[in-house]
């Protein structure tokens, strides 16, 4: 079925309608060689194996070979998880360790999503831009072409409470270590929102705005684009 990730009440639907999965990884020290399951994939010899399954069958595989495991290990990351993570093999842009990606997010190319950051179902990332160590890209957020959002910063999503209208950053924009653009919020082209700063409503295309809430201080001129100016080469 087609869900239309722009709409937060379709979201919500996917979310619902969505198989909930649990997997598990475990490592087992036992003699399995002759173990056949259809239900969990096994992997290993020589008395070590890697196990992979979801809760439920893992635990009756373990239940049932009991008899020939020494020991085990279970490693766990989540419950009852609604989206998947996105398939990085499918990307053209440069992912760093640590960064959450759930599916149906849209990331262009050459973008970069740095260690720690976290980009959720809906998103759209615009071309070579960046977003930096422990950023938040909430629901449905979009990102311009080459807009950098600072390390720590928060763009916030608009599932719940429903919104129809997502944020939406502009393209060749800088936003500031540490800030947080509310929901629905607009930022146009080329605009710079200083660090720290809680962005509540609508900021026009090129200008600087700082502050809590932040209000605008001045146009962007040679000074700040000098400052603000994107690399490249981080790019390649």
């Amino acid at each position: 079925m087609n869900y239309d990730l722009t709409n937060p009440y379709e979201i919500a639907k996917y979310i619902k309608d969505a198989k909930k999965t649990t997997p598990l990884k475990v490592y087992v020290n036992g003699n399995l060689d002759a173990c056949k399951a259809n239900s969990v994939d096994c992997f290993g010899g020589n008395d070590f194996y890697v196990i992979f399954g979801e809760s439920d069958k893992v635990s009756d595989f373990l239940q049932s070979n009991k008899d020939k495991i020494k020991k085990f290990r279970i490693e766990q990351d989540r419950r009852n998880s609604a989206i998947p993570l996105i398939d990085l093999t499918k990307i053209d842009a440069r992912i760093e360790p640590g960064a959450i990606i759930r599916d149906k997010v849209s990331i262009g190319k050459n973008a970069v999503v740095m260690m720690g950051a976290v980009i959720n179902i809906g998103a759209e990332i615009g071309d070579d831009a960046m977003v930096d160590m422990n950023a938040v890209i909430g629901a449905r957020g979009k990102i311009g072409k080459r807009t950098h959002v600072g390390a720590g910063a928060v763009v916030a999503g608009v599932l719940e409470p429903p919104s129809k209208s997502p944020c939406e950053i502009g393209d060749d924009v800088l936003i500031g270590a540490n800030s947080v653009i509310l929901e629905g919020v607009k930022i146009g082209d080329k605009s710079v929102v200083a660090a720290g700063s809680v962005v509540v409503e609508d900021v026009p295309s090129g200008v600087v705005v700082a502050g809590s809430p932040a209000k605008i201080i001045k146009t962007v001129d040679d000074k700040t684009k000098d400052k603000t100016k994107i690399m490249n080469d981080l790019r390649k």
